[in-house]
């Protein structure tokens, strides 16, 4: 990664101009084919008189950088202050409290925070080195020069091989392999400067020649079983679902391959929201979380639920849907949608969450439906805020 790279910083939402003698045509047409056809990440708009003859860029919700090439990145800033961000990534992770310290408040930029959860990542994988990698038992079916397990096939002359079926004692196991491939994509990506590239190098050497590489995407963090014996694979894997989740696929930009590191904040507000209320419901209350629901004879239409929040009955108490966006009032789109996701599961209150209060707050009645708008501000104290959420949640009329 180059030293000093030219970096052009934009805010989400929020647009930024560029005179055309500012940067190359190229720029903008790479930037439109890749982040605004390609996933909508980034609005591009070419001079016009609606552009007084400027190039006009607004991120839409994603926050991160692009290095267009070694000497040019664009960093997207998001709206919410670092510090609740990275308390939100926290949060939504269930990172433990080691990954918030008082020297994370000191933390100026998001290539700043990658930096360092990309070296506490690689140290964590060194230490798990020094205990030993998990293992377990496969079953394998190999030629040998011995009897090993149960025979399958003898051999014929001239080979005196046997085929046999036995296990095998090996760390060649998605918990591990999932660590090489997270540490591979950081080293690929170069974000980092070089001390923590060697960091990376080395916890990479531990698993190279240990495990099969193979391909995962951040969904495969989510499917794996903690015991005692393992529970410190739980961190590094909500560590590689934070890597895998948010780089972006790599594109050609001249004679270089580049990778961005891209979040969605309407996805980690949505996984925040969620996660924080889950770690403080009422005893015996459960949330949700994707639900789905089938109709149709042939269950051939579904909707998916943000959040479903039932009570210690396991009745349906509230559906929740968040919204990363700050309109003047909840839309008749937003409105109908959750009507409809009421409706299917005959829930009486249902609430549309906003980051910040709205100027024109729902508060209505349907028939026998209660529908809401809350907000879960993230520019106050999270806590806070979470709190006076819940609370209102839980209450009913």
């Amino acid at each position: 990664m180059p030293a000093h790279p030219q970096i052009f910083e934009l805010t989400e939402y929020q647009p930024t101009y560029f005179s055309p003698e500012q940067l190359p045509a190229s720029v903008f047409t790479y930037l439109y084919h890749n982040f605004d056809q390609n996933g909508g990440k980034v609005e591009v708009q070419f001079p016009s008189p609606r552009t007084n003859g400027r190039y006009r860029l607004t991120p839409q919700g994603w926050v991160g950088w692009i290095p267009i090439s070694p000497t040019l990145h664009l960093s997207l800033l998001p709206k919410v202050n670092l510090s609740n961000l990275f308390r939100m990534w926290q949060t939504a992770y269930r990172l433990p409290d080691i990954f918030w310290q008082d020297s994370w408040v000191q933390v100026k930029s998001l290539r700043e925070f990658y930096e360092r959860l990309a070296a506490i990542f690689a140290k964590m994988v060194l230490h798990r080195s020094r205990l030993g990698f998990r293992q377990a038992y496969l079953p394998q079916t190999t030629p040998l020069p011995y009897i090993r397990g149960r025979i399958t096939k003898l051999p014929q002359p001239p080979q005196t091989a046997v085929t046999c079926h036995h296990h095998r004692h090996t760390p060649d196991l998605p918990h591990n392999q999932i660590l090489a491939y997270t540490l591979d994509q950081i080293l690929r990506a170069r974000h980092c400067q070089e001390n923590t590239q060697t960091i990376l190098r080395r916890a990479y050497h531990t698993l190279h020649g240990l495990v099969t590489y193979t391909e995962f995407d951040s969904s495969a963090c989510h499917s794996s079983v903690y015991t005692r014996l393992n529970q410190d694979y739980r961190s590094l894997h909500a560590l590689c679902r934070f890597f895998l989740e948010n780089t972006g696929p790599s594109h050609k930009s001249g004679d270089h391959t580049i990778q961005p590191f891209l979040i969605n904040m309407a996805l980690l507000f949505e996984q925040f929201v969620a996660e924080w209320i889950t770690q403080h419901l009422p005893n015996a209350w459960q949330l949700k979380t994707q639900e789905i629901v089938h109709f149709g004879t042939e269950r051939q239409l579904q909707f998916k639920i943000d959040m479903v929040l039932y009570d210690k009955n396991g009745r349906c108490h509230t559906i929740l849907d968040t919204k990363y966006k700050t309109p003047t009032k909840p839309s008749p789109a937003d409105i109908n949608q959750i009507i409809a996701y009421a409706k299917s599961k005959a829930c009486h209150n249902a609430i549309l969450i906003y980051p910040q209060p709205l100027p024109q707050p729902l508060d209505i009645w349907l028939d026998d439906l209660h529908l809401r708008s809350l907000s879960f501000p993230l520019h106050s104290d999270l806590d806070t805020a979470g709190k006076q959420l819940l609370q209102k949640t839980l209450l009913t009329n």
